[in-house]
């Protein structure tokens, strides 16, 4: 294997990809709001998402198998533990009141993961939040919105007006779009009980479900006081993007497909809507 490519494979691995993307949203947030540019708050964002994903990814298998740990995950396990501290520094920047409010989502993410409920609530042997029926990808987008959202308005002391929950009500739906090519893809791997999307409706009617919610989102942006030209346009090419990409997505996907192509649209988003400013 090519030098670059282990570096591309530890760049989407390590969770770099995805926090790119968590940190892009959150920038969209501070630039659709008019908030200058808030470094604790994206730092904080970036390397939160990273130790956030990395734990919920590897957690099993660091627990099962830490006698004989393969040398990239023992790479990202490092790597994992110098952006926690990081992390931690950035965060002692934030108002205490604004930690108690990451501290909720920390929790949750944390609960993903880890088991702790009783038995009979799950689909499988996880007992964790990731294993109950129908609920992952709500989890996913109920996390991302309070912190590309709320989390930077919260935290530079803006109050929460309508424009600011039909944002929070898009950006849910937004990572609900994007999270269907992913459960398109992991139809071969997960069980029938965990009742993804795909597997209560079919790939296709999962497919219609993406554009109709991409459509909603976009007209939710006409219901805003403020509104303009450059954020009118921006969010249109992405959301086409997107559309594209859940309507091209399969069972038998590329590699990067997802966790590259369709994980990197937030990114391209801030992208059209810093050059157009």
């Amino acid at each position: 294997m090519s030098v670059l490519k282990q570096l591309f494979n530890f760049y989407i691995n390590s969770s770099i990809h995805v926090a790119l993307a968590v940190y892009a949203l959150t920038y969209l947030t501070l630039v659709e709001f008019g908030i200058s540019y808030d470094k604790p708050v994206l730092y904080f964002v970036f390397y939160a998402t990273i130790t956030g994903y990395n734990f919920v990814k590897y957690f099993g298998l660091a627990k099962f198998h830490h006698r004989s740990l393969a040398t990239w995950l023992k790479a990202i396990q490092i790597f994992s533990l110098v952006c926690f501290v990081l992390m931690c520094c950035y965060g002692l920047q934030l108002p205490t009141k604004i930690l108690m409010y990451i501290l909720v989502f920390g929790l949750i993410t944390f609960f993903y993961a880890v088991p702790f409920l009783p038995k009979r609530i799950f689909v499988d042997k996880q007992h964790n939040l990731r294993s109950i029926g129908g609920l992952k990808v709500y989890v996913i987008a109920l996390v991302w919105c309070g912190v590309t959202v709320f989390l930077p308005i919260l935290s530079n002391g803006l109050s929460i007006n309508d424009d600011v929950l039909i944002t929070a009500f898009q950006r849910f739906i937004f990572v609900i779009v994007l999270m269907l090519p992913f459960e398109i893809r992991d139809l071969k791997f997960d069980s029938l009980k965990l009742s993804t999307i795909p597997q209560k409706i079919g790939v296709k009617n999962t497919k219609y479900i993406g554009i109709a919610l991409a459509l909603m989102m976009f007209l939710l942006e006409f219901l805003k006081d403020e509104i303009t030209d450059k954020s009118i346009f921006s969010l249109f090419i992405t959301l086409v993007i997107t559309a594209v990409l859940v309507l091209f997505s399969k069972i038998e996907q590329d590699k990067y497909y997802s966790a590259f192509w369709v994980e990197g649209v937030p990114i391209l988003w801030l992208l059209f809507r810093l050059f157009l400013s």
